[in-house]
């Protein structure tokens, strides 16, 4: 049953009810009063009648007590008060105790509607509110306009008798109606056009039998509703009514909000890897290129007449730039492809296998032997890409033997729900204020006339959030720098069979 039919009920079947509640409990307190006759005086017998129009004021409607108030009185004095089985009073001070009796039969009529009146007035409005929180809860997880539908046109119905219809506006600005809801068209409309509630007790066309609600907010209107066989008088039920509107029409706009944010984050997101590639084309592939260009053009022309040094010098300028600018594409493609790639595919590994690898390689270029590390024992497994993760810790440590000139350490260690590999060496240092920037791609910082491309810390860093962790960077007391690598840790590891 819906919260206005459990407040009121229809009309005339309460006001059966109240008569024939009436009726019973005045024949209760009279032939109550009869059986007691012989052992109680008048003035008893009347306080029965009083105990009976107290429960009467209380469970009845304000014109059903009256009428008990009045039937009390008068049921007294037909079976009570001298001369008994008539309605003729013999005694000043008889009379006056049936006037008095009906004052104060009268009052407590007043005041117990009047208390029932507003008790059932504040569970109406605690059942509305207790909906509307609902409501709003079952909004927050709504996800398309469709389900905002549901949930408004649920909630009119629980609210009201109805019927209740809801419809929403398409892209062009049309109201989706089924067939048998046609003939609400120009009531819907009116409403989304008027931006305001039409109906009874609106002022705005009180001739309906329905109310016209839009589903809207300050700026935005996603549509309109409609409840019928609603009253004038019914203040309380016209602003629920319009109050559940209200939330499902900014729950549309969230919606809407949430789909253009979407679409522009899609956008930028296009856009930047539209700049990366064309940065890339634009100058850092250009400049390789000419000098590939140049090197080899002087070779085809100029060869032969060429000394043999000068010939090698060429052939190694067109295989090291050959070899930059396959770097460099590498590193623009992995860039580009990370940024649109949103969860990778991952697996349970082993840091201390990825780190041993990568050491593996990389102490093969480190002559000098400038690499110590520590890598703790059983440490927990991570779920990671292990080719790129190996990418980013490669990257790391060969910018670190290009950047500084002493010891190198790489620090793996275990913190709470978390991993930190840390390389860190003696160079120059990041120049203050540039901590954030050098992730950028195509920053250039470093001074010491090393040549890079611009991506690798990119990379590194989209590699890094990639696997919900975070790449960053610090100076190192002392000098230098500490490039730190934060990886989580999921509480449950898998578990390892025997071998």
């Amino acid at each position: 049953m819906s919260t206005a039919a459990r407040s009121s009920g229809p009309p005339d079947a309460r006001k059966v009810r109240d008569g024939w509640v009436g009726c019973g409990l005045l024949v209760a307190a009279t032939v109550l009063n009869l059986l007691l006759d012989r052992h109680v005086s008048v003035t008893s017998e009347a306080m029965v009648y009083v105990l009976a129009l107290v429960l009467a004021s209380y469970t009845l409607g304000r014109v059903a007590s009256l009428c008990c108030a009045i039937g009390a009185v008068t049921l007294l004095n037909f079976f009570f008060v001298s001369p008994r089985y008539s309605f003729r009073v013999d005694a000043q001070e008889n009379l006056f105790a049936l006037f008095a009796l009906l004052a104060v039969a009268l009052v407590i009529s007043h005041l117990g509607t009047g208390l029932r009146r507003e008790t059932e007035a504040a569970r109406l409005n605690e059942r509305r509110a207790r909906q509307l929180q609902e409501m709003a809860v079952e909004l927050a997880v709504a996800a398309l306009p469709a389900e905002v539908l549901a949930i408004a046109h649920r909630n009119l119905n629980r609210a009201f008798p109805g019927p209740c219809t809801v419809a929403l506006l398409d892209a062009q600005g049309d109201l989706h109606l089924r067939a048998e809801q046609a003939p609400l068209r120009d009531g819907l409309q009116a409403c989304i056009r008027e931006a305001a509630t039409l109906g009874p007790g609106t002022g705005r066309w009180p001739g309906l039998q329905a109310w016209y609600l839009p589903l809207r907010t300050e700026s935005h209107t996603g549509g309109a509703a409609c409840v019928q066989n609603v009253s004038a008088s019914d203040n309380g039920g016209r602003e629920h009514a319009q109050a559940i509107c209200a939330l499902a029409g900014q729950a549309l706009w969230r919606i809407r909000l949430a789909a253009a944010m979407r679409d522009a984050q899609e956008q930028s997101q296009w856009h930047r890897a539209q700049s990366t590639l064309l940065a890339a084309i634009s100058h850092d592939f250009r400049t390789p290129l000419a000098a590939i260009m140049g090197a080899a053009s002087s070779l085809q022309t100029q060869g032969e007449r060429l000394p043999p040094l000068q010939r090698q010098r060429m052939l190694a300028t067109i295989l090291g730039e050959s070899r930059h600018l396959a770097t460099l594409t590498d590193n623009t493609l992995q860039l580009v492809r990370l940024d649109h790639a949103g969860e990778i595919p991952m697996d349970w590994e082993s840091v201390e296998e990825i780190v041993g690898a990568v050491l593996a390689r990389v102490r093969q270029r480190d002559a000098a032997h400038r690499i110590q590390s520590q890598v703790p024992a059983r440490l927990p497994l991570i779920r990671a890409d292990p080719v790129l993760l190996a990418q980013l810790l490669e990257n790391l440590l060969d910018n670190a033997l290009k950047y500084s000139a002493g010891r190198i350490d790489l620090d793996v260690r275990q913190r709470d729900h978390r991993i930190e590999l840390a390389v860190l060496d003696r160079g120059d240092g990041i120049p203050a204020g540039e901590e954030a920037a050098i992730f950028e791609p195509w920053h250039r910082s470093d001074r010491s006339g090393q040549r890079g491309d611009g991506l690798g810390l990119a990379v590194g860093r989209a590699i890094a959030r990639a696997h919900h962790g975070e790449l960053s960077v610090r100076r190192r007391e002392g000098g230098g720098s500490a490039f730190v690598l934060v990886l989580p840790v999921e509480a449950a590891q898998p578990v390892m069979e025997p071998a």
